[in-house]
């Protein structure tokens, strides 16, 4: 009897796995990170992270896509560095491991919908991550809404926390995304058109925090030589405990075969000084790439990185 029940529980087992459609990815990344603060507290630290990311989807006999996302990520980013997480207030440390909050969808032609650990409207809009500076981001300075809203979090809950909804719709050159959530009763949503090679797009959002993002627009294209983005973020009045105006200029050149070189300039009402950075990849073949870069911050924080990446 315990043979035949296990036999047909394998059966079953096997049979919901054919059914379905799970993949695997992510990547692997470590290498070393530097900090040159302004109190003279410089410190070197080694930097890693491993993502595994696990997208399963099922289709029902009309069509409907149904799925899920989680991550499983371990960081270690070195007590005073940070990544994108620890900038926010939504993502969690930053560092640590474990499984983050799950995102479930239902997706049929260009409309989707979802619940849980979101992406986030602010987050997804086009022109928010132009480039990837470096190894680690050194610091997202150029992102420009400055995660003052609902992001997908890779290390905790994230809007999962917070009943978080989503949609997103997209026809021809136009694409839309509405987001919400009970972080700070916020809703946000953009626009964004794309005509002769350029993207458009502009966003909004309403928030109980009064140094949350109240809009952002951005345009990003390529000009031959190079990919080019230009962002602005309006975080709130400056005068009245927000953040204020912030504008970041990107651009990506070929400089080879395999290298490819990132720049930017960034400024903000609540920067000290002016940021702005460089930062080179090289492309090994296989997934894997040596990456890295160095910062002026607009906090008057020089950081750098160096190491290896490999996508699987």
């Amino acid at each position: 009897m315990k043979k035949v029940l296990f036999a047909t529980t394998a059966l079953v087992a096997t049979a919901g796995v054919a059914a379905a459609d799970v993949t695997f990815s992510g990547y692997g990344r470590f290498g070393v990170i530097y900090a040159d603060n302004e109190g003279g507290d410089d410190e070197t630290s080694i930097t890693s992270r491993l993502r595994l990311q696990i997208d399963a989807t099922a289709e029902s006999d009309a069509g409907v896509v149904f799925g899920a996302r989680a991550r499983i990520q371990q960081s270690e980013r070195g007590e005073l560095l940070g990544v994108r997480e620890a900038l926010s207030d939504n993502g969690g440390t930053g560092g640590g491991t474990g499984i983050n909050g799950v995102r479930f969808f239902a997706r049929s032609g260009g409309l989707e919908v979802g619940v849980g650990n979101i992406f986030g409207a602010l987050e997804y809009m086009p022109g928010q991550y132009p480039i990837d500076l470096g190894l680690t981001g050194l610091g997202y300075d150029y992102t420009t809404y400055n995660f003052r809203g609902d992001l997908y979090s890779s290390s905790g809950a994230g809007s999962a926390g917070d009943n978080g909804v989503e949609v997103l719709y997209s026809f021809g050159d136009w694409s839309f995304h509405v987001s919400g959530s009970d972080s700070n009763d916020r809703i946000a949503g953009w626009a964004a058109y794309n005509w002769n090679g350029f993207t458009f797009a502009l966003a909004g959002q309403d928030s109980d925090l009064e140094s949350d993002t109240d809009w952002a627009a951005s345009v990003s294209g390529s000009f031959g030589v190079a990919d080019v983005a230009l962002a602005y973020a309006s975080n709130g009045d400056d005068e009245d405990n927000g953040n204020g105006d912030h504008v970041a200029l990107t651009a990506t050149f070929d400089v080879g075969a395999a290298t490819s070189l990132d720049l930017y300039v960034a400024d903000a009402d609540y920067f000290e000084e002016t940021s702005y950075g460089i930062g080179v990849h090289h492309d090994l073949g296989g997934g894997t790439s040596i990456r890295g870069g160095v910062a002026s911050r607009g906090n008057e924080q020089v950081r750098a990185d160096l190491g290896v990446r490999f996508n699987f």
